[in-house]
């Protein structure tokens, strides 16, 4: 059974036809149903392009019993997974993905590395799809809220055999970033929180933003501002036509050559999909090294409130 069209704000899905993302959006939605190892330049090794799909709680129960879909639970502290999970859901926080480098922290591990992690959690290259990707829209939370079947029961599976292989075009590099401010094509959005991007909190070497940025939080796409306290859930997409809107009220157009931002590379995942996956703009990529990189070098930084270059 394939997921519809996400439209307006019920029940169906939003399709996103993609290259692999970096891990926010597992963070935001807590919960991935997948067959390909979603890392940030990482994806399986394939041919053909890979497809993402948001899907409902109820495309997830009615999928359970198929052998070759995979759960993973990312949720990072162990005990709200113990404490109820998805049926079939195996466990793999997502900070055990990334690690130090030899000079920044939080770095993605190499492919043999995360490979063996997905190995790890009964992935192999073999399951559905693995050029499939689903992410469950609203999370644990909607999924719970939705009165379908949560479990405290571990699966029981066998190791599998998962390959990796980098993906280099879904990203820019420092060195491109440098060549990249200030070009009147090139937007950068970035979707941290207002008093990081403004450079109002002490935490890195140097603090703000790149000059020309446009600062979009990451939960401006999602309804977790919802003012229906029952309809709140960071986890859930609003719809797209509410999304389309708000870029275009920030003047962000399809044709712009866009990077996404943030502190570590992982909010910027939300809207990389958004924009490039789901919405179709063709000229998506994420600054990796983002905001940790960034501030330790001697490039420009700006401060306050965002204004054009």
């Amino acid at each position: 059974m394939k997921p519809k069209l996400r439209q307006g704000k019920g029940l169906s899905l939003g399709r996103f036809q993609s290259r692999p993302l970096t891990f926010l959006t597992l963070v935001l939605l807590c919960i991935l149903t997948f067959t390909l190892a979603p890392s940030s330049p990482l994806m399986a090794t394939s041919k053909s392009e890979t497809k993402i799909d948001f899907v409902s709680p109820a495309w997830v129960a009615q999928n359970l019993n198929d052998p070759k879909l995979k759960i993973i639970d990312v949720r990072i502290n162990p005990l709200e997974y113990i404490t109820g999970h998805l049926p079939k859901a195996v466990n793999i926080a997502d900070n055990n993905f990334r690690g130090p480098n030899g000079f920044l922290p939080v770095q993605y591990w190499q492919e043999d590395k995360i490979g063996s992690l997905f190995a790890a959690a009964g992935i192999t290259n073999g399951d559905r799809g693995w050029r499939d990707v689903a992410v469950l829209d609203g999370g644990f939370k909607g999924y719970k809220g939705s009165e379908q079947k949560v479990t405290k029961e571990f699966p029981k599976y066998q190791p599998g055999s998962f390959t990796v292989r980098d993906n280099p075009s879904i990203r820019v590099t420092l060195a491109e970033v440098e060549k990249l401010i200030g070009k009147p094509d090139v937007v950068f959005i970035d979707p941290r929180p207002e008093e990081l991007f403004q450079g109002k909190q002490d935490i890195w070497l140097r603090n703000g933003h790149i000059p020309g940025a446009k600062n979009m939080p990451w939960p401006t796409f999602t309804e977790a501002n919802n003012p229906d306290e029952s309809l709140k859930n960071p986890h859930k997409l609003k719809s797209l036509e509410e999304i389309s809107k708000i870029l275009a009220q920030r003047n962000i157009k399809p044709s712009d050559n866009i990077i996404v931002s943030c502190s570590t590379g992982r909010e910027a995942t939300l809207q990389y999909i958004v924009l490039k996956h789901l919405l179709g703009y063709p000229k998506v990529r994420i600054y990796e090294g983002s905001w940790t990189e960034y501030s330790t070098t001697e490039l420009p930084v700006a401060t306050g409130p965002e204004k054009a270059i």
